[in-house]
C-alpha cells in the first residue's frame, strides 16, 4: 500500500511541471513597466510637464526632458535591461531613474512574486527598501549603496536573497543607464596626461582620423554634378578629425595656449572636435552663417544623429609649425543627450554639387590610451556575499564534515552509548542555536518550490548563490540524500527538528508521559505531509503568492528565521506544535512537514543502507520500535527509509549487549556452554 502511494506521488510530481508549463506565460514575454510623464516627473523630482521619449537601442530606456529639450534624466526597467529574477524564479521589475549627475533619483518596485510573506514582510516594506537607493552615487555605487542599506530594519536584512537580488539589480541598471546616457563618461577622457607627439604619430595610432575622396571617386558618386567633376587622382576632399580634449592630442595639434583657451570655454557635456580639410570641397560651406547649422557635417553614433552647430565654433587660421598645411581648420563643440565621446562614432560628410549628392563617413574611435578606466562594474553580488559570510560557510561545511565522520563511524560510536548521546545532544544544540538562530540556516519547502519554478522560467545559478549558507546546506543535503537519505538533514541539520527533539528530551526528563500512536493510525497520518507538499507545489504553478500562504504550515520562519518576532497567530501555532511534541516526539516531523516529504521522494535513490538489523528484529524483539525518534520502525522490525532521521537510537540498542534481548540471550547461552 505504501509503495503504491509513493509511486503515485512520484508520478504526480513529475506530471505537474509538464501540465503547468503549458499554462505559464513565458517569462521573456512579460512586458516591462513603462513610466508615463507623471511618474517620470515624480521619480526625478521635477515640477511641471516633462517629455518621455523611448530610446530603443540597448539598453532600452526612456529619456526624460523638459519641454525646451533640456535633458532631465533617464529611466529604465530592471526586467527589460537585466532580466531580474527573484528567488521564486519569477520576474522582479523595478523602474530606476538616474539624473544627469549620475545619481539614482528614485527606484520603484513595479512587479514581483517573491516569498515575502514567509518572512513577515509586506509589499510596502520591500517598496521602502527599493526606494532607499535614491541618492546613490553611481560613480561610487558600493559605498553609497551600503549607506542606503544601513537603515534597513532587521526584518529586511534577514530576507537576504530577495533584497540581495534587488540591490544588485538597482545598481547594475543604474550603471547601465548612466553609461548609455554618457553621465559617467566625463571622467573617461584622460585630461591630464601629456606626451609630445608629431602629426604622423597621431595619425598612426588613430588619435586623428582621416578620410580621402579622390576626384575620380567623387565623379563616379555624382555623375549628375553641375558643373561636372573631372576624374583624377587629386583630392576632392581629404578630411581629418580628432577629439582634442586629451592634452596629448589637443596640445600637439593646437599648441599650449590655444588648447587651454578652447578647453576652458567648453560647456558641461560637450567635447571639442578638431576638423581640418584640403582639396576641392569645403567641409564648412557658407550656409551655416544664415542657419547656424553646418549642414555638411553630422555626428552619427548608435543610430542617433547629432548636428554640428555654429555655437562654440572657432575658425583656426594657423597651426603650430611642423603640422601639415590645410585649406580649412575648424573647432566645433559637439555632444548632446546620449553622445559618448569615448565610444566610436562617425563624422558624416554630405557633399552636394548641383542636383547631385554624395555622403561619406569618417569613422573615429578615441584610442584607449587617451581614456581613463570607466567606473568598475560592481562585482557579482553572490561573490561579495560569499566573501562577507565566508566564516559562516566554513562553519556550516565543518558541521557537515563532522556529521559525515559521525555517520561513517556510526558503528564505533553507537557501541559507546554515552559518547553517542553526548555527540547527538551537542550537535543538535549547535544546529539550533548557531545554525538556526545564529546564521539563519533553516531550509524550507519554499526553496524547493523556488528551484522547480526556476527550472521552468530560466535557471540562474546566481540567484541561488546569493545566500551562501543556504546553498552550502543544500549542497550537503543533496549528497546526503544520495548516500544516507533524508535523515542527514531532518535528523541532524534541521534547527526546528533539533528544537523539537531537545524540548522532548527535557519533557521526558521531567517525567512527561509519552503517547504511543497506534501503528495503523501512525502510518495513515503520513499522508498529510505528502499531500501538503504536493498542494504547495501544485498551487505554485497557478499562484505563487497563494502557495506561499499555504507554506506557512512550516513553523520554521516563525521559530527560527524570525525568532518568534511575528504576529501572535504564528507564534501560537509554533507553541501548539512544540506542545504536541512534548508528548509525541518530533510530532511535526512525523505528520506535517512538507519539506520532509519533499526530501523523502528523491531519497528513494540512496545508494547505501548502513542501518543494521537481525532476523530476530520485530519477531523475537520489538524494543527498537517504541524507542524510534519518529516511529520509522514497523512491527516487523523494518526501518522505513522515507521516515528514518538517522538518530541512530536503534543502532545503540542493536549493539548494546546489556539492552538488546538477542545479544543478552546469546551471552547467556555462551556462559552456559562455558560452564558445561
Amino acid at each position: 500500500m505504501r509503495a503504491v502511494i509513493l509511486r503515485t506521488l512520484c508520478l504526480v510530481l513529475l506530471a505537474l511541471p509538464l501540465s503547468a508549463q503549458e499554462r505559464l506565460p513565458a517569462a521573456p514575454g512579460i512586458a516591462p513597466a513603462r513610466p508615463d510623464a507623471a511618474l517620470a516627473a515624480e521619480m526625478l523630482g521635477l515640477e511641471g510637464p516633462v517629455i518621455v521619449t523611448r530610446v530603443a537601442e540597448a539598453p532600452a530606456r526612456w529619456a526624460v526632458s523638459a519641454p525646451n529639450g533640456t535633458a532631465q534624466g533617464v529611466i529604465g526597467s530592471s526586467w527589460e535591461i537585466a532580466r531580474t529574477l527573484g528567488y521564486s524564479g519569477r520576474p522582479i521589475d523595478m523602474l530606476v531613474a538616474v539624473t544627469p549627475e549620475a545619481r539614482i533619483a528614485d527606484a520603484r518596485l513595479m512587479r514581483h512574486a517573491e516569498p515575502i510573506l514567509t518572512l513577515g514582510l509586506s509589499d510596502a516594506d520591500i517598496a521602502r527598501f527599493v526606494g532607499g537607493f535614491a541618492g546613490v552615487d553611481l560613480a561610487a555605487p558600493e559605498q553609497s549603496a551600503a549607506l542606503a542599506e544601513a537603515g534597513a530594519p532587521d526584518i529586511i536584512s534577514r530576507a537576504t536573497v530577495t533584497t540581495g537580488v534587488i540591490r544588485d539589480s538597482v545598481l547594475r541598471v543604474g550603471r547601465a543607464l548612466a553609461l548609455a546616457q554618457g553621465y559617467l563618461d566625463a571622467g573617461r577622457i584622460n585630461r591630464v596626461g601629456y606626451e609630445r607627439k608629431d602629426w604622423q604619430a597621431l595619425l598612426e595610432e588613430g588619435a586623428v582620423g582621416r578620410l580621402r575622396v579622390t576626384m575620380a571617386q567623387a565623379a563616379e558618386a555624382m555623375p549628375e554634378a553641375a558643373p561636372p567633376l573631372e576624374p583624377g587622382d587629386g583630392a576632392f576632399i581629404e578630411l581629418f578629425a580628432a577629439v582634442i580634449d586629451p592634452p596629448a592630442i589637443g596640445r600637439n595639434i593646437l599648441g599650449q595656449q590655444a588648447y587651454t583657451r578652447v578647453v576652458a570655454a567648453l560647456p558641461e557635456g560637450k567635447v571639442a572636435l578638431f576638423v581640418a580639410s584640403r582639396g576641392l570641397y569645403s567641409h564648412r560651406g557658407m550656409a551655416w552663417r544664415r542657419s547656424g547649422l553646418f549642414d555638411r557635417l553630422a555626428l552619427v553614433q548608435g543610430g542617433a544623429r547629432y548636428p554640428v552647430l555654429s555655437q562654440g565654433y572657432i575658425r583656426i587660421d594657423k597651426l603650430p609649425a611642423g603640422l601639415p598645411e590645410f585649406k580649412e581648420r575648424s573647432l566645433f563643440q559637439v555632444g548632446g543627450e546620449g553622445f559618448d565621446p569615448a565610444a566610436p562614432f562617425t563624422l558624416e560628410l554630405t557633399a552636394t554639387r548641383g542636383p547631385a549628392q554624395m555622403v561619406r563617413g569618417l569613422d573615429y574611435a578615441l584610442p584607449e590610451a587617451y581614456q581613463n578606466t570607466p567606473p568598475a562594474e560592481p562585482a557579482p553580488l553572490w561573490r561579495e556575499t560569499w566573501e562577507r559570510r565566508k566564516w559562516a560557510v566554513i562553519g556550516v561545511a565543518t558541521m557537515q564534515g563532522v556529521l559525515t565522520l559521525i555517520l561513517l563511524a556510526q558503528e564505533w560510536i553507537v557501541r559507546r552509548p554515552r559518547l553517542w548521546r553526548g555527540l547527538r545532544l551537542s550537535f543538535l544544540t549547535v544546529t539550533l542555536v548557531w545554525l538556526g538562530w545564529g546564521i539563519n540556516g533553516q531550509l524550507s519547502v519554499v526553496q524547493v518550490v523556488a528551484f522547480v519554478q526556476s527550472l521552468l522560467s530560466g535557471f540562474r545559478w546566481e540567484t541561488f548563490l546569493i545566500e551562501p549558507v543556504i546553498f552550502t546546506l543544500w549542497a550537503g543535503v543533496a549528497l546526503g540524500l544520495l548516500f544516507w537519505g533524508r535523515g542527514v538533514f531532518c535528523g541532524w541539520l534541521c534547527p526546528f527538528g533539533a528544537l523539537q527533539e531537545l524540548t522532548n528530551q527535557i519533557a521526558q526528563r521531567l517525567g512527561v508521559r509519552q503517547i504511543a500512536v497506534p501503528q495503523p493510525l501512525h502510518e495513515r497520518l503520513w499522508i498529510i505531509k505528502y499531500t501538503l507538499f504536493l498542494a504547495i507545489l501544485a498551487l505554485s504553478f497557478y499562484s505563487m503568492q497563494d502557495a506561499l500562504v499555504l507554506a506557512e504550515v512550516e513553523p520554521f520562519k516563525t521559530a527560527i528565521s524570525m525568532r518568534m518576532m511575528r504576529a501572535w497567530p504564528f507564534v501560537l501555532f509554533v507553541l501548539a506544535l512544540l506542545a504536541a511534541g512534548l508528548f509525541i516526539e518530533r510530532f511535526y516531523c512525523r505528520y506535517l512537514c512538507p519539506l520532509g516529504a519533499a526530501l523523502a521522494i528523491p531519497a528513494k535513490l540512496k545508494i547505501f543502507d548502513w542501518m543494521r538489523r537481525r532476523p530476530q528484529c520485530g519477531r523475537e524483539c520489538r524494543l527498537c520500535e517504541p524507542k524510534c525518534t519518529v516511529g520509522a520502525i514497523d512491527p516487523l522490525g523494518r526501518i522505513n527509509p522515507n521516515e528514518c532521521v538517522l538518530c541512530l537510537r536503534c543502532q545503540v540498542i542493536y549493539f548494546d549487549p546489556n539492552t538488546c534481548p538477542t545479544l543478552k540471550r546469546r551471552a547467556r547461552a555462551g556462559q552456559a556452554k562455558a560452564a558445561t
